[in-house]
């Protein structure tokens, strides 16, 4: 018996991933648009060392949804070995529904390993933008170089997207993106307008996350960022709401989970990424996950929104981050407060113990460097944000105990969330001079954000001086890292824009730091 459409989606969302249903979709699907429809461009990510995540989504006007019909379309893509798509190694048909935004997610399997590849796909006479990927390095490859790219927090009506341009031009070999990839405020306007700021214009529906989404894409230096290389990628708050933690935002409204599944799958409809086995809808959609370059780098991908508990002592009536001392809320030192959830937990250690890489990077949001606001008296209490780490800081004694047990190779965090630069020593007690019973178990390294404003930089100072551990502070300055790893260290650069209201700004390097195989801790290049 033939199903008819919508049989089909009914029955292929209890017992399938909505990644299979491009691929399976059983019925009639246009070819062709009367009207161009990669204006979003194209993306890769989450790459292995066989295959790689190829994504675009069919919108021929940005802000008007309704400008292509609500039915299936049938695409085709192609990848090759060259630029000129005269070496095809892979090429296929998918579908575009109208359920998931007309985007689609192509998981290209039977890639060699360690290759660059060039993509695009078609409807008809329409030819997207071609974009290049790249494949990991074979499980047991060590002898290999990395470029990464680092970047965070873009929101769009406070700068241009110049970092983007300077992140193609650096050639990375893979970009990082490590949350507020959109902001859920802001006017839906397709130029960057700069300040006023209007929290007015809010995203609370699947349609204005899609449209938020389709807003950002349209930056032609954001393009180009995807086009050069894979991303992994995770989120951090404001591709839902701001400060939400698990299943509470700052409202605490009562219809908060509607909204957040309505934000987790417009983020999947627009990032290059897998959904794992047996989610079949958007309410809980786990994004963490590990990737292997080879023997030379794991990344432990993390989530620190959706599982954590509740921030502590919020503001009356509120829910999200407040700044406290421990004799104001001792809620901070409950022992039972999570930042990434107990399973989370397990499986970070699981991999640590199980990694034979030589960098093992923490690919995660926000600071991890304990960073009182005051001087730490005596009794070792300041005045910390409850936000970010400084709200877990038991959970985060757990990770470092994770480390220090099970000793993966060269532990490095990577960061963003706070819109500054910071270099830091990572230790189970930050007040304390590294010991024998008090190491450096992990190396950190934030970036600053893309455009976001922070605050200034003489506040930064003070703060880099009350947390010894903190090696350096610069947050004055928009831009992204760039990390070059090799199997003996990793050098990192922190890349400042020139300014950030101008889509040609130059680039600086503001500063570099080396990490040596083996010798944990900050050190300035």
């Amino acid at each position: 018996m033939k199903l008819s459409r919508r049989s089909f989606l009914q029955q292929s969302l209890q017992f399938t991933t909505f990644a299979a249903l491009s691929q399976a979709f059983p019925g009639f699907a246009a070819e062709r648009s009367s009207v161009y429809p990669f204006s979003l461009g194209v993306a890769s990510g989450s790459p292995r060392h066989d295959s790689v995540v190829l994504w675009t989504r069919l919108l021929p006007e940005p802000l008007n949804a309704a400008a292509l019909p609500a039915i299936p379309y049938k695409l085709r893509w192609e990848i090759a070995e060259d630029e000129q798509f005269n070496r095809i190694a892979g090429k296929g048909e998918t579908h575009a529904l109208p359920e998931l935004a007309h985007s689609v997610h192509v998981d290209v399997t039977g890639l060699l390993p360690n290759r660059w590849y060039w993509y695009r796909f078609m409807l008809g006479d329409a030819v997207s933008p071609v974009g290049r990927t790249h494949t990991a390095p074979a499980a047991d490859a060590l002898n290999v170089n990395l470029r990464l790219a680092v970047a965070s927090c873009q929101h769009w009506e406070f700068g241009e997207y110049a970092a983007h341009r300077h992140i193609a031009a650096s050639n990375p070999d893979l970009v990082a993106f490590l949350g507020d990839y959109i902001y859920e405020w802001g006017p839906y306007d397709l130029r960057h307008p700069g300040k006023p700021r209007n929290r007015e214009i809010e995203s609370f529906s699947l349609a204005d996350y899609r449209a938020r989404y389709a807003q950002y894409k349209t930056d032609p230096q954001l393009q180009a960022a995807h086009h050069a290389a894979p991303w992994i990628v995770t989120w951090d708050d404001h591709e839902i709401a701001n400060d939400y933690g698990n299943d509470r935002d700052e409202r605490l409204d009562v219809n908060f989970m509607l909204r957040r599944a309505a934000a987790y799958q417009a983020f999947y409809e627009h990032m290059p990424v897998r959904l794992h086995a047996g989610h079949t809808d958007f309410v809980n959609m786990r994004i963490y996950e590990r990737y292997d370059w080879g023997r030379l780098a794991r990344f432990h991908v993390l989530d620190s929104r959706q599982y954590r508990s509740h921030q502590v002592c919020p503001k009356p009536g509120r829910g999200g981050s407040n700044s406290v001392t421990n004799a104001e809320c001792s809620e901070r030192l409950d022992p039972s407060h999570t930042m990434l959830g107990m399973e989370q937990e397990r499986w970070l250690a699981r991999g640590f113990a199980s990694s034979n890489a030589k960098w093992n990077m923490l690919t995660q949001q926000t600071l991890m460097a304990q960073s009182s606001q005051t001087v730490v008296n005596q009794e070792g209490d300041g005045k910390f944000w409850t936000d970010g780490w400084d709200g877990y800081p038991l959970a985060r004694q757990r990770l470092m105990e994770d480390l220090q047990k099970h000793k993966p190779a060269n532990p490095v965090v990577i960061s963003g969330d706070v819109h500054t630069f910071y270099a830091a020593n990572l230790k189970r007690d930050f007040y304390s001079k590294a010991s024998a019973s008090n190491p450096i178990l992990a190396t950190e390294f934030c970036g600053t954000s893309v455009t976001s404003s922070s605050r200034p930089q003489e506040r930064t100072e003070q703060y880099a001086a009350q947390n010894p551990h903190i090696k350096y502070g610069r947050s004055d300055k928009r831009g992204f890292m760039l990390l070059d790893l090799s199997p003996t260290r990793i050098q990192t650069h922190f890349l400042a824009l020139d300014d950030v209201a101008k889509a040609d700004s130059g680039i600086s390097t503001l500063r570099s730091f080396v990490v040596e195989d083996g010798r944990t801790g900050v050190v300035v290049a």
